[in-house]
């Protein structure tokens, strides 16, 4: 979940301030990965130097301020999200190695067995600064530089090696970069189960978490593999095996997105630049997949003769991408004729599920490195299950770890709550059930054609929902004291209501419940009292005349009980206004693809009522944007 980045570059003729203000560059963008903590280190005049505090990348650029030149080739810095000790100076990464703090290291992720290789190292003598399972690695791989000085008689030391050695003693979870004064010219790093890419420049060579860390100085990057240690210097990249074996056939790809894409442009939050920007989401989600009045997914790798024998579709994912998998399931059910299973991630490979190779096992994730999410896939293909991974970020592990992949193409999504990364994984999985129906035969050509000529026509109105945004800002700020806010809805706008309750949970900090209308009297209607805000998403009057009147019956009954009702209704829907207080309109389209626009305002009432409240919409507490451990 933390954020790193590592820097190799030429040695300056002069003093110069580079590597920090590269590694503070690529901090500050990858900050919506953890905000506990930051810190840097540099090689400088043969010693280690660690800046680092606790709080936000601000704090750091003040501790490094007025002391950031240095002739070091080499730099590496880490944002944390707090798991082993709390979010502290002393806490903070980049870790000592060594008896004499000869070496700097960061850390994302868990080390399990950390507890027994901490005794060892106390016994030998290894003094601990902090609470974390991190400055275990960092001693270990000071340790083994020391060993292989003995062993050659000499002061010669390879990091690489080191760093090899070490990695095979480790348990869980970990990305390790790493720096010594014995090689002042490169970043060692490892990775295992946790995100890890290398940026390609021209005399110099960056390594970051995620490509944010570096997009502003190379658009060309290296995916790392599961279980693979790299090492930088300005002018070369080598990649090997945990087990010493060369890499040669690591992929480089092109970043499909630049510097200003991870900016604010104007907008008082990336949340709200990231909610405005939903209508190209979609459509750039969209964009290329019809061709001659036939579905083309070229990134669908899985043979149709597989999935045309396909029995049951099981989704994985976890928090907001569960919501949009619970969305999907309908409209797959609808098309397809199969039946579809949402199951959250972390629960899935815990109970025993029920998982054949007639399985179609589809990942959702954002970034492509959610743990949880990542562990299921696994587990799905040790069942014989096919695995389509839908996902945002290029050359993540979900995606090549998946038998096929379907990309968002929405490009960065920085603030921790996700907006038009929901959107367009809706968006994918809709792709998804109509070339299943495609190659199973379950719609006809002109079917599949009339549907896509729908669903692409939601762009533009998914910008007339943002366009009307002003009602639903005023009503926010109006309602900054709520205390709590209940969601209901049917059919698709059960799973719309879930999301606008978790959108309200993760950045405004208030109680929020999402409910399918038709359970509201088995339980939820005793949380209604005089006042109580309850937002209802109604469906269309023009599909099922049925589950509209009901609703609508709902609405009365939460009314009658004193509820304050808010109802998102289509245009043209005169049946909810005698019942509602307020009213919000969404242009009318299928019902199925009715998600798409109606969860707008609730992500635009979440938004603006943080924002009221003074609250830091796009890092909230306690939460980042990645979940890379379990």
């Amino acid at each position: 979940m933390c954020g790193i980045v590592g820097y190799a570059g030429p040695r300056p003729s002069s003093p110069s301030p580079r590597p920090v203000e590269v590694v503070l560059a690529g901090l500050t963008r990858l900050e919506y990965r953890g905000y506990d903590s930051a810190g840097v280190a540099v090689i400088d005049e043969n010693q280690v130097r660690i800046d680092k505090r606790a709080g936000k990348i601000a704090n750091l650029r003040e501790a490094v301020a007025g002391h950031e030149a240095s002739d070091s080739q080499v730099a590496i810095g880490h944002t944390r999200w707090a798991t082993h000790g709390a979010p502290t100076d002393g806490n903070a990464h980049p870790h000592r190695g060594g008896r004499h703090g000869e070496l700097a290291l960061v850390h994302n992720g868990i080390i399990e067995n950390f507890a027994p290789l901490k005794a060892e190292l106390e016994a030998e003598g290894f003094e601990f600064r902090s609470e974390t399972d991190s400055e275990v690695a960092a001693h270990l791989v000071a340790r083994e530089m020391e060993r292989m000085e003995d062993e050659a008689g000499t002061d010669h030391t390879d990091l690489t090696e080191a760093m090899r050695r070490v990695v095979a003693h480790l348990e869980g979870a970990f990305t390790l970069l790493a720096v010594h004064i014995d090689t002042p010219d490169r970043v060692v790093a490892a990775r295992r189960n946790s995100p890890l890419v290398v940026g390609l420049g021209e005399g110099e060579n960056f390594l970051g978490s995620d490509v944010a860390a570096f997009v502003d100085a190379t658009k060309e990057a290296l995916e790392i593999g599961q279980d693979q240690i790299v090492t930088v210097t300005a002018d070369a990249v080598s990649v090997i095996t945990f087990d010493g074996a060369p890499v040669t056939d690591a992929k480089r790809y092109t970043i499909e997105w630049d510097a200003t894409a991870a900016q604010k442009g104007g907008y008082p939050s990336f949340m709200a630049k990231e909610i405005h920007e939903q209508a190209s989401a979609v459509a750039d989600t969209l964009r290329g997949r019809m061709e001659n009045g036939r579905l083309h997914l070229d990134e669908m790798k899985i043979d149709e003769s597989v999935l045309r024998s396909i029995d049951k579709i099981v989704v994985v994912a976890c928090g907001t991408a569960a919501n949009a998998g619970s969305v999907v399931k309908y409209a797959i059910e609808h098309w397809c004729r199969i039946p579809v299973e949402v199951e959250l991630a972390h629960e899935f490979r815990y109970r025993d599920p029920v998982v054949t190779e007639k399985t179609l096992v589809v990942a959702i994730s954002q970034s492509g490195e959610t743990m949880d999410t990542l562990m299921a896939v696994r587990h799905a293909q040790e069942q014989g299950a096919k695995v389509v991974a839908i996902c945002n970020t290029r050359g993540s592990t979900i995606p090549r770890e998946a038998d096929a992949a379907l990309y968002l193409h929405v490009g960065p999504e920085i603030a921790v709550a996700s907006t038009k990364a929901y959107l367009g994984q809706i968006a994918a999985c809709y792709l998804l059930g109509l070339y299943l129906a495609q190659v199973r035969g379950n719609l006809f050509p002109d079917e599949i054609g009339a549907i896509m000529a729908d669903l692409e026509e939601i762009p533009a109105k998914v910008q007339d929902v943002l366009d009307a945004s002003g009602q639903v800002e005023d009503l926010a700020r109006q309602m900054r004291e709520a205390t709590s806010v209940l969601f209901l809805g049917r059919h698709v706008g059960y799973p719309t209501a879930m999301e606008g309750a978790l959108k309200l949970k993760e950045i405004a900090y208030i109680h929020a419940e999402g409910f399918a209308a038709g359970e509201l009297k088995h339980g939820p209607i005793a949380l209604v009292e005089e006042g109580q805000p309850v937002f209802v998403i109604v469906p269309s009057p023009g599909g099922r005349d049925s589950l509209h009147s009901k609703v609508v019956s709902n609405i009365q009954e939460i009314r009658a009980r004193g509820a304050r009702t808010l109802v998102i209704a289509e245009e043209g829907d005169a049946a909810v206004e005698p019942y509602a207080d307020v009213v919000i309109r969404v242009p009318a389209t299928r019902a199925l693809f009715a998600p798409l626009l109606t969860i707008i305002p609730l992500q635009i009432f979440a938004c603006e009522l943080a924002t009221a409240k003074g609250l830091d919409v796009d890092q909230p507490r306690n939460l980042a944007k990645s979940v890379t451990v379990e």
